[in-house]
């Protein structure tokens, strides 16, 4: 796209005046209204660019750029923060470009400029005017020197942003088009390797189905009790005397913790850097004693020898209904356990919310109480704030957001687990409130933040680990996953792999999957360019690519191949060499989707494989669909194969039936043995029909 066709898409916008909020010495890309800059000696107010409740605080400093270069980069600065490049510009690039980029993107291209701006100053050039394409080949060859080549290609993006904005900018100061722009940018990269969220391995499903069943578990089944005793736990430390005590409540401590000692009843204690302790907070809102109180008697040598012998829980007093497994699970909660239990709560609605809507962590940590009314027909809808493209009627940028064009669709799990963190926060208040839920260092930012986020699903990984184990449920618990730490962004990622590559979806939510994949490719497929479909695409592509790749490679080696659809599965597998060594994009995975010949999945649910094709489809009526429904697979279908390795699983399966039949009443046993004979006839046509690469 030409400078010229950028110009055409210029705003009618003017320059910035003098009293622009943004024309400051200092911005801040992300943060609060009314917080103060220090640069040396020199004190600035700090202008917001964003509102987003889980933003860090990035800035731009304007102080270090060269002077006579400062102003000129401030207006290209400007014009990025509140001009959107042209689709027909976006249109000639690889896909991971926006119109607009996020706050945190803004702070990192700026900071590539000022680099540019010293180069600049070091070789006399005072303005950009003077710029040349030769200048910023050179500056790149002799400044990216790093051997990723996804780093490099950020730091050219930058300066290709300079050109472009300030060809958009009211008063372009002749920024030239960058040589890699015109002649192409291989020349300037280091060897290509992977990039963006196709690297972020997807959590292993032995671990990701424990963790799910316990979050859905906590929502569901023990959120009550929480909550309550959450209540409780505040009630007595609302109540707690702030002083100063008095004689009378001094006599009540003592005569609380005296009557306890002399009918032999354990003192309420609670643990102290790994050792039993006195617990101060809980007796006083007994007692209605002061805090300073409770502790000088509970810390006297004879109550701490009776302590060390008789320690005693700090019950709350509230009723429990929850259950595991159809067992209570536990007799009471302790006042100093219930903010680690709410704390765990709400680990869980984040790991529900984020995994079941496929939203980005940044996205759940924006949302906010009231975010999914009452449906008034069919589906419930998450309603949240977009930061990053936020403008005004004027093309402006607006700091605090606007309402997204299109909600999220949100399925049974997802509405109760925002109706429980609504319980916890104040009507309109972020859903993950970082006063609400104990984050103590949270500058910057109104909400919990994914490094925050992303230490609570380990500590509440540990804590459900240790809580089966307490209840005698080792099967319960959460094995490690083979790629280290859940991280709040796998889990998105996750979701789109277990889509993609699982007929019917994960263990306890098969009927939910099924909603899941409607609702995604629905409304929240078209929510943006960048939304979770592409990961859709990416990981069906994958599945489909790894099926014909360990095909033809069973076929090479003399394996076999039944079916109507045999012949066409081989012709598939031939096609597997094209993808060796390739780097699957959301642009390559719908080139792979969008081929008829290589519609081949995978259903190791129905032992079998699905060759697809619409016309001759029976899990479908619509012929028009473009892919198979799975869990509903017919045995007679036109489009099925079968493997040698699927043939010797359905005998496999044959002989667990037949096993089963032996404990079971005759009734069930003889459908049992039905089953088995039938899987095993299966398993005999197989042999007696395959064919193989030769024989083809």
């Amino acid at each position: 796209m030409t400078a010229a066709a950028l110009q055409a898409h210029r705003s009618e916008r003017s320059a910035p005046c003098a009293d622009d909020p943004f024309v400051t010495d200092t911005w801040v890309v992300a943060g609060h209204t009314g917080a103060i800059a220090h640069y040396g000696d020199a004190v600035w107010p700090l202008a917001p660019l964003t509102d987003n409740p889980s933003a860090f605080g990035y800035s731009i400093w304007w102080e270090p750029f060269p002077a006579c270069l400062r102003e000129e980069f401030r207006l290209i600065a400007w014009t990025m923060v509140n001009e959107t490049l042209p689709n027909l510009f976006l249109r000639e690039r690889p896909r991971g470009w926006r119109s607009r980029v996020s706050v945190a993107r803004m702070a990192a291209t700026v900071l590539v400029w000022r680099g540019l701006a010293d180069w600049l100053q070091a070789r006399s050039i005072t303005t950009l005017a003077d710029l040349t394409p030769q200048m910023l080949a050179d500056y790149a060859t002799a400044t990216f020197t790093s051997t990723s080549r996804n780093y490099v290609g950020t730091q050219l993006g930058a300066l290709t942003r300079l050109w472009a904005f300030d060809q958009l900018s009211p008063d372009p100061l002749g920024v030239p088009e960058p040589p890699w722009e015109t002649h192409g940018v291989d020349d300037y990269l280091p060897p290509a390797s992977p990039q963006g969220e196709n690297v972020t391995d997807a959590v292993a499903a032995d671990t990701m189905g424990p963790l799910l069943v316990w979050a859905i578990r906590m929502v569901d089944g023990l959120a009550d009790d929480i909550l309550d005793a959450w209540a409780e736990r505040r009630r007595l430390h609302a109540s707690i005397n702030p002083g100063p005590g008095t004689p009378g409540t001094a006599a009540a401590v003592t005569a609380f913790i005296d009557d306890l000692i002399r009918r032999g009843r354990p003192l309420p204690s609670t643990w102290v850097r790994g050792a039993v302790g006195v617990a101060p907070a809980y007796v006083a809102a007994l007692t209605g004693a002061t805090i300073p109180q409770a502790h000088y008697r509970l810390r006297k040598p004879a109550v701490l020898d009776y302590l060390a012998l008789n320690a005693g829980p700090c019950r709350l007093d509230t009723k429990l209904t929850g259950k595991v497994e159809g067992r209570p699970w536990r007799e009471y909660i302790d006042y100093h356990e219930a903010a680690t239990l709410v704390r765990h709560l709400g680990t869980a609605c984040f790991i529900v919310i984020a995994y079941l809507t496929g939203m980005r962590p940044g996205e759940v940590l924006g949302l906010r109480s009231g975010c999914c009314p009452p449906p008034r027909s069919g589906r419930h809808l998450i309603y949240g704030h977009t930061f990053k493209t936020a403008q005004d009627e004027r093309g402006h940028h607006v700091p605090a957001g606007v309402m997204r064009e299109v909600p999220w669709v949100a399925i049974k799990p997802v509405v109760n687990a925002i109706r429980v963190l609504e319980r916890l926060v104040p009507s309109g208040s972020l859903l993950f409130d970082h006063g609400v839920h104990g984050q103590r260092a949270a500058a910057g930012t109104g909400s919990l933040n994914t490094e925050t986020i992303n230490t609570r699903i380990e500590d509440f990984i540990t804590w459900v680990n240790s809580e089966a184990i307490r209840l005698d449920l080792p099967e319960h618990t959460i094995p490690p996953d083979p790629y280290g730490a859940i991280g709040a962004s796998r889990l998105r990622r996750t979701l789109a792999w277990h889509i993609a590559r699982r007929p019917g979806g994960l263990v306890a939510l098969a009927i939910q999957y099924g909603h899941l994949r409607t609702a995604i490719s629905g409304n929240y497929a078209s929510r943006s360019r960048d939304g979770i479909h592409d990961l859709l695409d990416v990981e069906t592509a994958l599945a489909t690519i790894d099926t014909v790749t360990s095909l033809q490679d069973d076929l090479d080696h003399g394996g076999g191949i039944s079916g109507p659809a045999a012949r066409r599965a081989i012709h598939a597998a031939a096609q597997a060499h094209r993808f060796q060594g390739v780097t699957i994009t959301a642009r390559t995975a719908r080139d792979v989707l969008q081929n008829p010949n290589l519609a081949v999945y995978d259903n190791p649910h129905a032992l079998l494989m699905c060759v697809y094709k619409p016309d001759k489809a029976l899990c479908r009526r619509d012929t028009t669909t473009k892919t198979p429904t799975l869990d509903d697979c017919v045995s007679t279908c036109a489009n099925i194969a079968r493997t040698d390795h699927q043939a010797e699983q359905l005998r496999r399966r044959a002989d667990e039936l037949d096993t089963k039949a032996v404990h079971v009443p005759d009734p069930l046993a003889e459908r049992l043995r039905r089953s088995a004979a039938a899987l095993r006839h299966a398993a005999d046509r197989h042999d007696a029909t395959r064919i193989t690469n030769e024989s083809s």
